[in-house]
């Protein structure tokens, strides 16, 4: 009894959005991982460099502001001196110096004013400004203190007062007031805080913009990992569904037989040989297909190593093209090699599993009476491994995805996996080559795999 098989898989299961395996872009919460990390990175810089200029413009304000009091309070001193001098017995520091000229007119930035103990005005400059004298001054320069202080006017003069109490040579207790107008002062001290708040401010907007880039060079590597291990668990995903679907298959055929085999139990095994035919087939088709996917899966997980050794490509194609003359006669398909010496440094056991997996393909896809040509070519820093047949070619649409994953075309012949090209293409790339396939002119295919003389390179599994 012979039973039909089921249709099998076609083409893989596609990602997320139409996206191949290897194509996988970052799901929306690694997205917002690495955006709430840039933003986090972005802020410690920016706070970072916003308290060092904040610290920086203060200590900057201090220390002018400091030096401008400090020179405005001794200048107020000893203009106070300068009249309190006289009064307490001492002589004046500017004698013969006309104060009024100098000092009594607004232009020169002083005042001074003096009262009794009562409270009356001895001695003023000709123009005082609104709230001199300072009454909170002269308070806390009673009783031989002296206070400096600053104060605004009515009509809005910054000033800072002076004030010391000085005893004249009758022992009356009198007290002077000076004060210095800070509107230059006040306007400088502006000047500053706005030159440094708008220095800091482009300087921080440059440290956040410089943040932003470097920090997003900085998840280079990070986002690079999140996209590799998405990769990884999306082709696990696409594996996993195909490799269930293609073992589904071979399986119902199995357990089919063994029914049939238990409903005919009393017959002789001649009479029930189909079945067993058919459980052969289908087991050689599992074992088959498993050892692709375990190859594959350890391919994935950089768990094989390859044994390179120094090795000529001819003499690899020729011990594949052996192998493969066999299953050539069974289809009637002609094997011939054809090769030129060709020194690689290579693992032979992968070599001659990709000559055996081209040329199984190409010998499957020939019709009866064909041939099927394996070519060993060297080229410059390379060799070169060509396989043709003359079957039916590749259609157009089919060259994108022949490399992909269980993925076979509408019009390929039964008993494939889909799983070969894949492991030719990773062969190929782990000795640092390159694979292709075409049409010929003439009819029929052509696959190429170029092997680096040099061997595998410093990125290939180990």
């Amino acid at each position: 009894m012979r039973l039909a098989l089921p249709d099998r898989v076609r083409r893989p299961r596609r990602g997320p959005e139409g996206h191949a395996p290897d194509d996988v872009p970052l799901s929306t919460d690694d997205t917002r991982l690495l955006r709430r990390t840039r933003l986090r990175l972005l802020a410690w810089s920016g706070g970072l460099t916003l308290g060092i200029l904040l610290v920086l413009g203060f200590a900057i304000y201090s220390a002018v502001s400091s030096a401008f009091a400090t020179d405005s309070a001794d200048r107020l001193r000893d203009f106070a001196d300068l009249y309190a001098g006289p009064i307490s017995g001492q002589p004046p520091s500017f004698p013969n110096q006309p104060v009024e000229q100098e000092y009594g007119t607004r232009r020169a930035g002083l005042f001074i004013v003096m009262v009794d103990s009562q409270g009356r005005v001895l001695l003023r400059t000709r123009s005082l400004p609104p709230g001199m004298p300072v009454q909170d001054g002269l308070d806390a320069a009673a009783g031989g203190r002296s206070d400096l202080r600053e104060v605004v006017t009515g009509d809005g003069v910054p000033l800072r007062v002076y004030s010391e109490s000085v005893t004249d040579r009758f022992g009356n207790e009198l007290t002077v007031q000076t004060a210095a107008d800070r509107t230059e002062e006040v306007n400088l001290l502006n000047l500053l805080l706005l030159v440094m708040a708008l220095g800091g401010a482009a300087a921080l907007l440059a440290a956040l913009a410089a943040g932003y880039l470097y920090s997003g060079r900085a998840l280079v590597p990070v986002r690079e990992s999140i996209a590799r291990r998405q990769a990884v668990l999306q082709r696990q995903r696409e594996f996993t569904a195909n490799a269930s679907h293609e073992l589904r298959a071979p399986l119902t055929v199995i357990r089919a037989s063994v029914d049939d085999l238990r409903r005919n139990r009393r017959k002789r095994v001649e009479e029930v040989g189909a079945a067993l035919d058919d459980m052969e087939a289908e087991v050689r088709t599992v074992t088959g297909l498993v050892d692709d996917m375990l190859l594959l899966a350890r391919t994935d997980s950089g768990a094989i190593e390859l044994d390179c050794v120094s090795l000529d490509l001819a003499d690899v194609a020729a011990e594949a093209a052996s192998m493969l003359t066999a299953l050539g006669s069974e289809r009637g398909v002609k094997v011939v090699l054809d090769p030129l010496p060709a020194i690689v440094q290579g693992d032979p056991v992968r070599l001659r599993q990709l000559v055996t997996i081209l040329g199984d393909n190409a010998v499957r896809h020939s019709p009866r009476g064909s041939k099927v040509e394996v070519r060993v070519r060297p080229e410059d820093g390379a060799a070169l491994l060509e396989v043709v047949d003359a079957g039916p070619g590749i259609r157009a649409e089919d060259l994108p995805r022949l490399w992909e994953r269980f993925w076979r075309a509408d019009n390929a012949p039964a008993g494939g996996t889909g799983l070969g090209l894949a492991i030719a293409r990773w062969i190929v790339e782990q000795h640092g080559g390159e694979v292709g396939a075409g049409n010929r002119p003439e009819g029929g295919a052509r696959f190429w795999a170029r092997i680096s003389v040099a061997g595998p390179g410093p990125g290939a599994e180990r």
